[in-house]
């Protein structure tokens, strides 16, 4: 399937789960097709990007290992995702790296996310904290920068100073999430 062939399935892919996971399997059992995803996830102006990055999100949520080749990629051009429909997924997608590379468990995400990789998801995560995004983004960046700054030992104090200013300005959901992180943070 060339890109201009993956481009014109994508607009079969809506918001069901059914589509998606079809989609996210066609390109799991042809893993060819992940560059050209990537790349029309990543022509950022253009609303079919959005059905990319729902695509992008559940092949990774099925099979996170599959990102591994195009890490660099991936996290060279996530933060200029910049619709509304896309940052969602692309943010999820980094907090399923973060949770897979800090898990008890072994796994190939450990040995292959990079220093750099980390640095890049922390930028993003920060970006889309301070930024004016929906609850959701904002939700998956707290739990990767909360994960990354039990390493990197500045997170942790920049997050808890979001997380405080912007708690009254925010909808319930953020607030029970900031209270959550908050509470750990304080441990």
């Amino acid at each position: 399937m060339t890109k201009d062939q993956l481009y014109k399935e994508l607009n079969y892919v809506n918001h069901s789960r059914e589509k998606r996971l079809f989609y996210a399997n066609l390109v799991i059992d042809n893993p060819e097709l992940i560059p050209p995803l990537l790349e029309i996830l990543f022509t950022v102006d253009d609303k079919i990007s959005c059905r990319a990055a729902w695509v992008f999100e559940f092949m990774c949520g099925e099979k996170l290992e599959a990102i591994i080749p195009y890490l660099d990629t991936f996290t060279e051009h996530m933060s200029k995702v910049h619709l509304d429909p896309a940052v969602r997924p692309v943010a999820k997608v980094c907090e399923y790296l973060i949770k897979d590379y800090y898990s008890k468990t072994e796994n190939k995400i450990k040995t292959h996310l990079t220093q750099t990789h980390k640095e890049k998801i922390v930028e993003a995560c920060f970006d889309w904290m301070i930024n004016d995004e929906k609850i959701a983004p904002k939700a998956y960046a707290m739990n990767s920068l909360f994960l990354l700054g039990n390493e990197i030992d500045w997170i942790h104090p920049e997050l808890a100073i979001i997380l405080k200013r912007d708690y009254q300005m925010q909808s319930s959901g953020f607030k029970a999430r900031a209270r959550h992180i908050l509470k750990k943070i304080d441990k």
